[in-house]
């Protein structure tokens, strides 16, 4: 036997009168109700100007709330009064206009529910601080399937104040729900490939040093060794052999500087921003073929910056540099650092082979710029042709709060 409530129109003859006929199958126990329809609502006045006080009142409170799937609790009773279809539009009861027990309302709620919301009704009802109540909470439709809701009403009180009612209305909110656990766990996932960006990045910088250490300077503090050894055994090469070790020790000290410029910055509170990167450009210049180029133009560092936004812009400027230098072949590439409508605007372009961006899968390096610029609610913009350079655009609200 069906446990949702049965709703249908019944005449009997004996007593010469249509009936609207309720029934409902609960814990074993089956319930029938009879409402005659030729006459008005259980609980209203017969008198014509009382039932339109009644009835204004209602829809006075319902216009309050919401125009979903509206219902009357009777508290005393413990009826609830199903209004104009709704439930039947929404959740797929076939009732309109009809009473429905207040435990099947309350079978329909979800049991990890069920607790918070009967005690919310108790708690509102005797508090009395306030005449609306509303709570959110999963509902059990017809096929079984539990919609998230939101339900909200006025308690309306007697000249004693006792609660003897509540008129309100249902909202189904399942779809907003889902978006908002939708983009919650998309942003789980993003925060998930930050993460993941931020170690490999690590990794990657580890590998670098570990590999500059072996590789590297260890060969020529081998070298150095060697040649110290070749001249405390032959004083006729002492002197060249020396030299060499000199100049292999020189080697490792330039070596270790450019490593410790690589990962460490200088404090801003010393050296700029700007300085910082004049000075990272010009170390460049001196070393590669990529001739760089610095521009500012606008930006009050003090006011427009602070210190995280000014290290998260050199890394950037970093990163995009390492990237050109790596990849795209280019002989001239220019830096820009402005401020436009309240925006810091960093600009950096090169003149090198490009890249066919609907082909090109975003790499590390891109990822951790476009991952630092959200930090800020920034973006990152790429405009690239093959043959005609590459032009990274990073977007970035200033500091300033009246900016």
């Amino acid at each position: 036997m069906k446990s949702t409530p049965v709703h249908f129109h019944e005449y009997w003859g004996e007593m010469g009168a249509w009936f609207d006929v309720i029934t409902y199958h609960c814990d074993g126990i089956l319930s029938v109700s009879f409402k005659s329809s030729n006459h008005p609502h259980v609980g209203h006045s017969v008198d014509p100007a009382q039932r339109l006080k009644v009835l204004t009142e209602l829809y006075r409170f319902v216009t309050e709330i919401t125009n979903d799937c509206l219902w009357e609790w009777d508290l005393l009773s413990k009826d609830i009064f199903w209004i104009d279809g709704g439930h039947k539009r929404v959740f797929g009861y076939q009732v309109e206009n009809a009473l429905i027990p207040q435990n099947f309302w309350e079978s329909c709620i979800h049991p990890d529910d069920k607790e918070r919301v009967l005690k919310g009704v108790q708690d509102s009802i005797t508090k009395k601080s306030s005449p609306l109540w509303e709570v959110k909470y999963k509902f059990k439709a017809a096929n079984g399937i539990y919609h998230y809701v939101h339900d909200r009403a006025h308690i309306v009180y007697d000249e004693d104040g006792k609660a003897i009612r509540m008129v309100g209305a249902t909202a189904d909110i399942t779809e907003n729900i889902l978006l908002e656990k939708k983009l919650e766990q998309t942003r789980l996932n993003r925060q998930r490939e930050i993460t993941d960006a931020v170690l490999i990045a690590q990794e990657k910088e580890r590998a670098a040093i570990g590999t500059a250490l072996n590789e590297n300077l260890n060969q020529i503090l081998v070298a150095a060794k060697w040649n110290i050894e070749v001249a405390k055994k032959d004083t006729s090469k002492k002197e060249i052999c020396l030299k060499n070790s000199t100049d292999y020790i020189d080697q490792v000290i330039g070596e270790i500087k450019r490593i410790y410029k690589a990962l460490v910055i200088p404090d801003i509170r010393v050296i700029s921003l700007f300085d910082n990167i004049k000075n990272l450009i010009g170390d460049i210049n001196l070393e590669q073929t990529v001739i760089f180029s610095f521009y500012e133009q606008g930006i009050d560092l003090e006011e427009d910056l602070d210190k995280n936004m000014q290290l998260d812009i050199f890394r950037m400027v970093q990163e995009q540099l390492n990237n050109i230098i790596t990849h795209a072949n280019a002989t001239h590439a220019t830096i820009k650092l402005t401020k436009h409508d309240n925006n810091i605007i960093l600009n950096i372009s090169d003149n090198g082979k490009g890249t066919n961006k609907s082909t090109q899968k975003k790499g590390v390096g891109i990822f951790n710029i476009s991952s630092r610029a959200e930090l800020y609610n920034g973006f990152v913009s790429i405009i690239s042709i093959p043959g005609e350079g590459y032009t990274l655009k990073v977007v970035l609200p200033c500091f300033r709060a009246g900016c």
